[in-house]
């Protein structure tokens, strides 16, 4: 638990939801943090499988018609980076969203607090695991998995010189909120994961770059999403919550006229409330 727990902070677990909803309920979890006093903790899943493309990505990196072909959503976040391929079963990602008034104003300092119950989820369910040891040079730059490691927010597995990355954690900053998630890999689905992308790469190239939950502790996916959900909550003493009605209505609105809009994911294009 840390200094964080005397503040009024709910869990969400979330059920699973479409790539542009899922990005839009973490600005509105911004605006409930600064208007109703309440942050934010939750593990959510993506339905469809989502590509996520990091803010200043080009479309051009993208193969529309292999997502299109495999039914998978595209959208775009507001953090920078390479795009992730979320897969419906083997990635897990998590949300914390708190003032930033109330946090380390320090970017490295903030990732390593707000990374303290993602490794201690990690330790809970086996798996060796701890922030890159070193940078690794980039395979391929559109991806997130496959580009230069960071050891300030990359977390490898098992822990080591010779580690393979398990998740990748980013962070911005939206109305004096602090807003940092993340992607953990439960499985692999390497042939997915480099085929949204344009150009050719080998499937191997992933699986020699990545590692999973499951490779490296053998667990089902029920117990490595309830896990993580417990070392967020404990982390920050969280309640168990949800969204509200007015968040989800929100939330749609944004997804509608942002995140899913085609504008949005292939120009940074956003369509003001009312247009």
């Amino acid at each position: 638990m840390t200094d964080l727990a005397d503040r009024h902070w709910r869990l969400i677990s979330d059920e699973p939801r479409d790539g542009a909803t899922q990005m839009a309920l973490e600005e509105i979890a911004a605006r409930t943090a600064l208007e109703e006093d309440v942050r934010t903790v939750r593990v959510y899943d993506w339905e469809p499988s989502t590509l996520s493309l990091g803010y200043h990505q080009e479309s051009e990196t993208v193969d529309w018609e292999f997502c299109e072909r495999e039914g998978i959503d595209v959208t775009r976040r507001q953090t920078g980076g390479g795009g992730i391929y979320h897969d419906s079963d083997a990635d897990i990602s998590y949300t914390i969203v708190a003032p930033a008034s109330e946090v380390p104003g320090d970017l490295m300092d903030c990732y390593a607090l707000f990374c303290e119950p993602i490794l201690e989820a990690f330790s809970r369910m086996g798996v060796d695991a701890d922030f890159a040891g070193a940078e690794h040079e980039s395979i391929h730059q559109p991806s997130c998995y496959l580009r230069d490691i960071h050891p300030a927010h990359d977390v490898v597995a098992p822990a080591g010189a010779r580690a393979k990355k398990i998740s990748g954690n980013a962070q911005y900053r939206r109305r004096d909120v602090v807003i940092q998630h993340g992607s953990l890999s439960f499985d692999l689905e390497p042939e997915r994961h480099v085929g949204v992308f344009a150009g050719e790469v080998d499937p191997e190239t992933f699986t020699d770059r990545v590692t999973s939950i499951r490779s490296e502790a053998g667990i089902d996916r029920e117990t490595a999403v309830e896990t993580l959900a417990a070392a967020l909550g404990e982390w920050c003493d969280a309640e168990e919550g949800s969204w509200s009605a007015g968040e989800l209505e929100a939330a749609r609105d944004l997804a509608a006229r942002k995140f899913g809009a085609e504008g949005w994911v292939r120009n940074r294009e956003v369509l003001e409330a009312g247009d």
